[in-house]
């Protein structure tokens, strides 16, 4: 079992915002147990953060620690 990052992304605003971290994460982690919350603008994933995080950056939003 891998460790869960969160991370707050603050310019996740919707839910087609969310949709392309959650696609963008899956392509990423393929098998990775995606939670994304857009009231609160957290995201949480399992496996590699720094590919998780990289994945996130490369969709066009903005990870920062939770």
């Amino acid at each position: 079992m891998s460790d869960t990052t969160t991370f707050r992304v603050n310019d996740m605003t919707c839910g087609h915002c969310a949709g392309t971290i959650r696609k963008a994460l899956e392509e990423a982690l393929p098998g990775s147990a995606i939670e994304i919350d857009v009231p609160t603008h957290k995201v949480s994933f399992s496996g590699d953060k720094a590919k998780g995080e990289e994945a996130i950056r490369e969709a066009g939003y903005t990870p920062e620690a939770a």
